[in-house]
């Protein structure tokens, strides 16, 4: 792991490198365009246990927590952020899905009398900000200290319009302090807090130098998707209540993994190697994985690559070769995640 030190570059026109500074070391702010789901009636818990594969037992209510749903075959279908707030249940895929094929999927589970499932409700909308400094922002939202909101708790927030209903959930996606505002007017609700990011030296970041961060967390699944993984070959066999196999939507076809399984890695590269999906790696000419991702390219001293590995060589600290677009060998290296040492390790909240 290593630790990192950037400089916030005001441009006119943003790069990745510009929006990933701004994460690492002040805060940026995104709109978050998936669809989101919103379920409610007395039985709707019992009717996530369908197919969620963490049963909702023991959630707690103004809490949100990151689940998985299966397809039927057992591969991951979507990660989901599953939020409690009051009588209702609301839903975020952290993975890409759209409005149809998150319809598609959810209309296969017939709801029980009294519960209602809508996907993307009208009015409803949400924005992100993360970074360092994302706890001062988060602060304007609240009647209260702040520190006193603990990780994945939800909270009634102000969204900027009198009246109008917000909830502020302390999760995030790139290891450094992370909220998400909920709120029926998402529009002026994401120029309110642009204006207090900006406040506080940020921006609105895009979805490149996101990408990048969320990578070197440990969660590049959030930009790259599956890439047709199992659930154990994606890492994610911790997302999984393996003593309900059998009771909910595609744990019929899951299979705990073992030491021999290939699994999904990150290695570093030079700085400018550019790696195609697919491309083989191999250690002392043997192949031993393939190439499923390189993260957005937003450091100047390293390349990010993700990667299906046979085992052993996901271990951290294994050299390979790989040949990059243009045609050249080159090296790279399995590594730890994450990455970097976020600066929230060290950014008191006051």
């Amino acid at each position: 792991m290593t630790a990192t030190t950037v400089t916030v570059t005001p441009a006119a026109a943003r790069t990745a490198t510009d929006d990933y500074a701004t994460l690492r070391t002040t805060v940026g702010a995104y709109r978050v365009t998936a669809p989101l789901v919103r379920l409610t009636g007395d039985d709707r818990l019992t009717h996530l246990d369908r197919f969620l594969t963490k049963s909702a037992d023991f959630v707690e209510p103004d809490t949100a927590r990151e689940v998985l749903a299966l397809n039927a075959d057992g591969t991951p279908f979507a990660i989901l952020l599953h939020f409690e707030i009051g009588d209702e249940t609301w839903l975020l895929p952290r993975t890409s899905v759209t409005d149809s094929e998150l319809d598609t999927y959810l209309r296969q589970f017939e709801t029980a009398a009294g519960v209602t499932v809508e996907i993307s409700p009208e009015g409803w909308g949400a924005t992100a900000f993360e970074g360092p400094l994302a706890w001062s922002v988060a602060a304007g939202l609240v009647d209260f200290d702040i520190s006193g909101l603990p990780l994945h708790a939800v909270t009634e927030a102000s969204p900027g319009v009198p009246g109008a209903t917000a909830h502020l959930a302390r999760v995030g996606t790139t290891g450094e302090y992370g909220y998400l505002l909920l709120s029926e007017c998402p529009g002026t609700a994401h120029e309110m807090l642009l204006a207090a990011v900006s406040a506080q030296g940020g921006a609105e970041v895009g979805g490149a130098g996101l990408a990048r961060v969320q990578a070197e967390a440990g969660m590049g699944v959030y930009g790259a998707g599956f890439g047709e993984l199992a659930v154990g070959e994606a890492d994610l066999a911790w997302m999984i209540d393996w003593s309900r196999i059998g009771e909910f939507h595609g744990s019929d076809g899951l299979t705990a993994p073992t030491g021999s399984d290939a699994r999904l890695t990150a290695l570093v590269a030079p700085a400018g190697s550019r790696f195609a999906a697919g491309t083989q790696l191999t250690a002392s000419g043997q192949r031993v994985g393939i190439v499923l991702h390189q993260a957005p390219a937003a450091r100047p001293d390293e390349e990010l690559v993700l990667a299906l590995l046979d085992a052993p060589f996901w271990v951290p600290g294994v050299e390979l070769t790989a040949t990059d677009e243009p045609g050249d060998a080159r090296p790279l290296r399995t590594a730890t995640l994450p990455r970097v040492v976020a600066r929230s390790l060290t950014t008191k909240i006051a």
